[in-house]
C-alpha cells in the first residue's frame, strides 16, 4: 500500500511540476524550493499515508511491511543545506525505557488459597543510534532528485529482573529460578548510499520517498543470567540458598542488500 501510494504521488507530482516550470513561488510570494542556508527536519510520513490508506478503503490494515535496523531506529532527521544543490544530514534517537509486571501467585507459607504473594517482572533497555551523511540535490522543479551516502552507529543493551513474593528455603526448596537476565552490548554500524525524489507541495514543505543500498554490521557480546536454588547438601546438610552466575554467548551479523533499508518516506520542513 505504501508503495502503490507513494507511486501515485510521485506521478501527480511530476505532472504538477511540468506545468509550473519557472513558477516556483507561490500566490503569496513564497519560495517553493529550499535553497542555500536553509535547516531541515524529516519526519517518518509512514502514519501519515496509512491514515490516507485507510480513509480510501475503509479498513485499518495499511500497515507497511516488517522494517529494519536502519529505518526504524532513527527519530529525529535534519540536515544543513550548504548550498542549493548540497546538504549535510544527521539522525539522531536516544531511547530508554522500563516496563513492570505484577503477577498474584499463592503464599506457599498460608493454606488458604486467598492468601497471595507478588512476582514482579522488570524489565529495561537502552538504544543510541548516530548518524551523518552527504546529500546532493538535482533539479530546479518542485520534483527534485536527491541521492549521497550516509552512515550509522547503533549502541543498545536490555536487563530483566525477576523478583518472587515466595522465599527459597527449606520450606520452599526450590531447586532454580531466574532472578536476572543481563543481555550483552549490542553495537551496530552501517554505511550506504541513497537515491530518491523529493517534491515540494507547498512552499518550504515537501514529500519526499528515498530507497537505500547498503551494508550493515551488528555485534552483541556476551550477556549474563543469575540464577538461585536451595541446595540441601550445603552448610554441612542443613540447606542453604545458592545464587550462581554463567554467561550467554556472542552473536554477529552481516548484510549488503537494499534491504538494508528498503524504501522510506519522508515528510520535510525548510525553514531558514
Amino acid at each position: 500500500m505504501k508503495k502503490s501510494i507513494f507511486t501515485i504521488t510521485a506521478a501527480v507530482a511530476a505532472m504538477t511540476s511540468f506545468a509550473q516550470t519557472g513558477d516556483l513561488v507561490s500566490k503569496r510570494g513564497e519560495k517553493y524550493l529550499s535553497e542555500s542556508g536553509d535547516w531541515g527536519l524529516t519526519f517518518d510520513a509512514q502514519p501519515l499515508l496509512n491514515y490516507a490508506g485507510n480513509l480510501l478503503n475503509g479498513t485499518s490494515e495499511n500497515g507497511g511491511a516488517a522494517l529494519n535496523w536502519a529505518n526504524t531506529m532513527w527519530a529525529i532527521q535534519g540536515k544543513k543545506l550548504i548550498d542549493a544543490n548540497t546538504a549535510y544530514r544527521g539522525t539522531v534517537r536516544i531511547g530508554f525505557g522500563s516496563t513492570k509486571v505484577t503477577d498474584l501467585v499463592d503464599d506457599v507459607t498460608n493454606t488458604d488459597p486467598s492468601v497471595t504473594v507478588e512476582d514482579v517482572t522488570k524489565t529495561s533497555a537502552f538504544n543510541l543510534v548516530l548518524g551523518g551523511g552527504i546529500e546532493k540535490r538535482k533539479g530546479s522543479t518542485r520534483v527534485v532528485g536527491v541521492y549521497g551516502a550516509q552512515a550509522l552507529i547503533a549502541l543498545g543493551s536490555g536487563k530483566t529482573t525477576y523478583e518472587y513474593g515466595n522465599a527459597i528455603n527449606a520450606d520452599n526448596p526450590v531447586t532454580s529460578r531466574t532472578t536476572e537476565e543481563k543481555a550483552g552490548s549490542t553495537f551496530g554500524f552501517g554505511v550506504g548510499v541513497f537515491g530518491g525524489v523529493e517534491w515540494f507541495c507547498a512552499p518550504k514543505i515537501s514529500l519526499s520517498g528515498e530507497y537505500m543500498w547498503g551494508f550493515m554490521l551488528n555485534s552483541t557480546g556476551s550477556g549474563e543470567t543469575t540464577t538461585e536454588g536451595w541446595d540441601p547438601t550445603a552448610n554441612n546438610g542443613n540447606g542453604a540458598l545458592e545464587t550462581t552466575t554463567t554467561e550467554t554467548g556472542k552473536s554477529s551479523s552481516f548484510g549488503l542488500d537494499t534491504s538494508i533499508s528498503g524504501l522510506s518516506i519522508g515528510l520535510n520542513f525548510y525553514f531558514q
